[in-house]
């Protein structure tokens, strides 16, 4: 071989290597937002293979999770410990638009949930909207996913008294939402390590929440939760959640995946 043909095919080789590196790019985290959890601090982001959205969540210190107090004071309703905006380009390719942190020191009804535990919710609408949810409408949706339920949970005196009714109709909290849950979990008596909670308002699904015991994040272990197929979500969704441990920053990586852009 010349060194003329020998030149031009080095010369192929180096552009077809080039133009493969330009296809398979990879991936580039963009930040979002943060906000104080436990003197922590819990930060939304989102994975882009070039523009188009690959994986969103947030990372959530350990600290933050050591950190929850033993006991808090009981407020109706309940405040999350943080609001924090998705990035934009979840909001327009996700459907997501803000992620909230709750702790339940004690625990709720049903009695699979009584256990320290955390509320990530990953709401489809605005801090304001979610604001503004009272549960005076006790409508609730045609069609649930499989195997979830929408129970009416009665509440003890004292707590009625205190709520103002005598049951969470579709176990809607004020300034949340109805909670869609696993029937299973509404059977079950021991308590829960972690579940995929659907959130309802008006009849219509508002959010996602990894639900997860404090025991089990304790344990520094990745697990999965199953997002299930959601009658009437429309708009774009994330279809699979995962959470990973991160050895390093001493953080959980919570992760919504499978972006689809719904009906």
């Amino acid at each position: 071989m010349s060194s003329r043909v020998l030149s031009a095919v080095i010369a192929l080789l180096v552009v077809v290597a080039a133009a493969g590196c330009a296809t398979y790019a990879t991936p580039v985290e963009v930040a979002g937002s943060c906000g104080n959890v436990f003197k922590s601090q819990v930060c939304t982001w989102a994975t882009l293979d070039g523009s188009t959205l690959v994986e969103a969540g947030a990372m959530v210190p350990i600290a933050g999770i050591e950190n929850a107090p033993a006991e808090v004071p009981m407020v109706w309703p309940p405040v999350p410990e943080a609001t924090i905006d998705m990035p934009e380009l979840v909001r327009q390719q996700g459907g997501l638009v803000q992620f909230t942190v709750d702790w339940e020191a004690g625990g709720h009804p049903p009695a699979a949930f009584m256990t320290p535990h955390f509320d990530f919710h990953f709401y489809t609408m605005s801090a304001a909207d979610v604001a503004a949810i009272d549960c005076k409408d006790e409508s609730k949706p045609a069609t649930l996913p499989t195997a979830y339920a929408l129970p009416d949970i009665p509440l003890p005196p004292h707590m009625a008294h205190m709520m103002g009714v005598p049951a969470l109709v579709g176990l809607c909290v004020p300034k949340m939402g109805m909670h869609g849950v696993p029937a299973a979990d509404v059977a079950r008596t021991e308590v829960f390590g972690g579940t995929m909670v659907v959130g309802y308002y008006k009849g219509k699904p508002i959010f996602i929440e990894p639900m997860v015991s404090k025991a089990m994040l304790m344990k520094k272990a990745g697990f999965e939760l199953p997002i299930p197929e959601v009658p009437g979500l429309a708009g774009p969704h994330p279809t699979k959640f995962r959470a990973e441990y991160d050895t390093t920053q001493q953080a959980y990586r919570l992760i919504l995946s499978g972006f689809v852009g719904g009906v």
